[in-house]
């Protein structure tokens, strides 16, 4: 498979980054959607148990931070 095609799959439409940074809130759960996994990845933690046994979690005070910051980041967006 050609390493450009399966890139451009994966970003988001313009017209979605455009009514996402005009405030349409089914535009900025779309872009939510869209970075989740990323999202999830930036806020997962090694914690241990009382063994030393590691366990990986979701940290949801850092995961709900990190969508409020991209949210704030969508609406202060200028489109050209």
């Amino acid at each position: 498979m050609n390493k450009h095609k399966s890139q451009n799959t994966s970003l988001l439409p313009f017209p979605v980054i455009r009514m996402a940074a005009d405030g349409n809130v089914d535009a900025i759960n779309a872009v939510l959607k869209h970075y989740e996994g990323y999202i999830a990845a930036l806020s997962t933690k090694r914690l241990y148990d009382e063994n030393g046994n590691p366990h990986l979690c979701v940290d949801e005070e850092l995961r709900r931070r990190l969508e409020t910051k991209l949210i704030t980041k969508i609406l202060a967006f200028k489109v050209a």
